[in-house]
């Protein structure tokens, strides 16, 4: 068992410090090298030198653990926003866990509750069975015999999430002098404001009881399942809730479950994301398979509601508009609707002519479009054969980065909640109906309700 992440101001401006000379030093001897490399072999260069900033930025986070590491988990989903290379690495801090002993468990029940666990519950599991970056869950059970799952938030992480942000937005920008495809730093700025915003709600277990009891109270879907928060046994620190019983996905997939099944859970996936954003106008925007039970009678038990977010109806609108006129043959009155949804959504600036856009934006994005509309261009869809994420080129990239203006603020959390779905309904390899989702919002002119 591992002690608490530190949050010593000094330990960690060390660390940080370390990784920004480390990456300056890289840099350096990356760039005199390039100098010397012909033409060909300087892009395999520039990927390993990118997946070599990516280990010096993960193992700073990786030190830090607590809100860095979680950021590091946040960062390596971000698809348009930071090169692969750097993402891949970033990605290790979706698995790394570090468990809290025993005697810091009952630190947190003593300052929360002002009693230990075993006071507070007919029994607790002094062990967790589930850990991540911000936090563990332990099996309880309250004294009229209910079990239950009981989420710890490590000791002292929420006071370093401003200063673990402010070092992270200084290693990016560091990162970014060694790579042109990195965001511009008012995109950066933009970015980790926002997930320092969502990571302060995270670590409300308050605010996430809240939204346990709001999806619990609105969602209408069948086969979804919210457990119950206990508020009596919860805090700000401390969230007690229902205990579901069912398999995450990998667990669930070993039982070697049939066809029927798999396309079962698999519509219920999907009926889940688009239930959350045409109808309840609010998501679940933490995508981990993790988050997803498989539950024996058929039901899908839905986990952790710490990261959710409200979605606008101007979005929406603007997402029907873009998809409805991608799916429609390619031509200039088409593009032009494209433009004018993506003016909606902030992503380009109103000095980008249509021209432009057509010659310069859609050839750089059109391999991410196609992968994103293609089950939509059928009734159902055979997610088995689901191509790749696209593999991103260089020169698209940096287009991209060059031309992008910003971003709408319900933007990150869509495509994060919906490149989780389509990895999981991969990994069922399900049978999905599918059709134009967002046709119900458009004929009803209502593109998501407001809540």
């Amino acid at each position: 068992m591992s002690k608490a992440p530190a949050t010593g101001k000094l330990k960690r401006s060390a660390i940080s410090g370390l990784a920004l000379a480390h990456a300056g030093i890289t840099h350096i001897g990356h760039k005199a090298r390039q100098l010397t490399r012909d033409e060909q072999a300087k892009p395999e260069a520039q990927d390993r030198h990118e997946a070599e900033l990516g280990r010096i930025l993960f193992r700073a986070l990786n030190q830090l653990k607590g809100t860095a590491l979680k950021v590091s988990q946040l960062l390596s989903m971000e698809v348009n926003f930071l090169p692969a290379g750097i993402r891949q690495e970033l990605a290790k801090g979706c698995y790394q866990v570090t468990p809290l002993n025993r005697a810091l468990v009952h630190k947190v029940f003593t300052r929360e509750f002002g009693l230990a666990p075993e006071e507070l519950f007919a029994h607790f599991e002094p062990h967790s069975f589930a850990a991540a970056s911000l936090g563990q869950v332990h099996r309880a059970t309250l004294a009229d015999g209910t079990k239950v799952a009981v989420k710890v938030q490590y000791p002292g992480i929420s006071s370093s999430i401003s200063s673990d942000i402010r070092m992270l937005q200084g290693l990016l920008q560091t990162l970014s002098i060694g790579s042109d495809l990195m965001p511009r730093k008012e995109l950066v700025e933009r970015m980790m404001h926002e997930i320092e915003h969502k990571l302060a709600e995270e670590l409300d277990y308050e605010h996430e009881a809240e939204q346990l009891r709001w999806f619990g109270a609105h969602v209408t879907l069948p086969g979804i399942v919210i457990p119950q928060a206990m508020a009596q046994q919860s805090s700000r620190r401390v969230l007690t809730m229902q205990s579901l019983d069912g398999l995450h996905l990998q667990p669930w997939l070993a039982t070697k479950p049939t066809q029927a099944q798999r396309d079962h859970f698999g519509q219920l996936l999907y009926d889940w994301f688009w239930h959350s954003v045409r109808e309840l106008g609010r998501l679940h925007a933490d995508p981990h398979p993790g988050n997803f039970l498989f539950m024996p009678d058929g039901q899908l038990g839905v986990l952790d509601f710490g990261c959710t977010k409200t979605i606008s109806p101007a979005f929406c609108a603007a997402m029907a508009q873009a998809w409805a006129a991608l799916l429609d043959p390619p031509s200039e009155s088409n593009y032009a609707k494209v433009r004018l949804a993506y003016l909606d959504l902030g992503v380009i600036s109103p000095e980008l002519s249509l021209a432009d856009f057509i010659a310069q934006l859609i050839p750089a994005i059109t391999p991410l479009i196609d992968w994103q509309l293609e089950p939509y261009r059928s009734s159902h869809f055979d997610f088995s054969q689901k191509s790749p994420y696209p593999a991103p080129e260089r020169i698209n990239n940096k287009t991209v980065m060059n031309i992008a203006a910003g971003f709408h603020e319900d933007l990150p959390y869509f495509d994060r909640a919906y490149l989780g779905l389509m990895h999981m309904l991969k990994q069922l390899s399900a049978t999905v109906r599918t059709g134009m989702p967002w046709a119900t919002a458009n004929e009803s002119k209502i593109p998501c309700k407001r809540n």
